[in-house]
């Protein structure tokens, strides 16, 4: 139905394991307890036949639907865009669970016409106490909001896919997520909407995302996302990840937030952790600064073989093979967001 702001928003959320079916009644619950409802919910289930059987059955009021194009959330997504029909349309995962007021809060920030698209904190919820040596400034590695990003309501470059929303007309002038970065399964990729958020922001320069704490969801995060082996292989994906974004819309674009967040986050991290009094503070700081520059180390590793790889398949098979191509041609102006 329409909300207070006489602005019609839905939420879509993509779903693709049986494993996760608690988590998954749990976030449509915290939806069905918005303070503004949304005038539909969209769940998009990825290639399970079962969980789409099971989900049809058992989750009224909600349009469940299939994932129509290729195995992957940027697919999923797209699927569930293409079914939704609201001015806004928000994204929220399977494993979360919105704060009540959550659609209220994004739709607030939408009074402003040059806002492209609004997201807010993903605090984690932890299914076990992290180890010591994880650093806050990597709860990207877990899908969470890390320290380094505004406290504030600010401008940011892109969302966390965990919690974010755009105007329809922006991202349907952009075409959708680009097929071909992003998640598949439990395959540690993603990114689509960082490339999302970047050309939807090339096509228009003057609209802006911002980043609003206040429209928080918490984010469900499993032990086994906390382990080393999932921290390392995480990095490594974040890189050639990055590498597919820098390859769609150019390292200047792709990589504005991230030489920020390297300069000014990760290094005084590294300098705060080394600084640590107390010998057993000294010695956790210690392998807090190594897990900080090994996952420095290997996404930068990611990325370079990603780089390497895109070329390789450019030249041989041309860019079409990674991707297919998007974008209308929508002009400049950031007036295309706000309309």
């Amino acid at each position: 139905m329409a909300n207070g702001n006489h602005r019609e928003i839905s939420v879509i959320m993509c779903a693709y394991t049986q494993e996760r079916w608690l988590d998954l009644q749990q976030a449509i619950e915290s939806i069905n307890d918005q303070t503004i409802q949304p005038n539909e919910v969209i769940l998009v289930i990825d290639h399970n036949p079962e969980l789409l059987k099971a989900a049809q059955a058992t989750f009224r009021g909600v349009n469940v639907i299939e994932n129509s194009g290729v195995k992957g959330l940027s697919a999923a997504r797209n699927s569930g865009l293409a079914r939704s029909t609201g001015e806004i349309v928000a994204f929220i995962d399977e494993d979360a669970i919105a704060d009540a007021n959550w659609l209220e809060t994004l739709l607030h920030s939408y009074d402003d016409p040059g806002v492209m698209g609004v997201g807010g904190e993903v605090r984690p919820m932890w299914g076990a106490t992290p180890p010591a040596w994880f650093p806050e400034e990597y709860n990207w590695v877990v899908g969470c909001s890390y320290k380094g990003l505004p406290t504030t309501t600010s401008p940011v470059r892109n969302p966390i896919g965990c919690n974010m929303s755009f105007r329809r007309n922006a991202i349907d002038c952009a075409g959708g997520f680009r097929i071909g970065i992003g998640r598949i399964g439990k395959i540690p990729l993603g990114c689509e909407e960082t490339e999302l958020a970047i050309r939807i922001r090339q096509l228009a320069p003057d609209s802006i995302y911002l980043f609003n704490p206040k429209a928080a969801v918490y984010h469900k995060v499993p032990q086994w996302r906390t382990r080393w082996t999932y921290f390392v292989s995480r990095c490594y994906a974040e890189g050639r990840s990055k590498a597919l974004v820098t390859l769609f819309v150019g390292a200047n674009d792709g990589l504005s937030s991230e030489r920020r967040y390297v300069v000014h986050t990760l290094s005084q991290a590294v300098i705060d952790d080394l600084k640590r009094p107390g010998l057993r503070e000294k010695a956790v700081g210690v392998t807090r600064a190594f897990a900080i520059l090994t996952g420095l180390f290997l996404t930068t590793l990611g990325y370079v073989v990603g780089v390497l790889s895109n070329r390789k398949i450019e030249k041989t098979q041309g860019l079409d093979s990674l991707s297919a191509s998007l974008g209308h041609d929508c002009g400049s102006s950031p007036t295309m967001i706000g309309r």
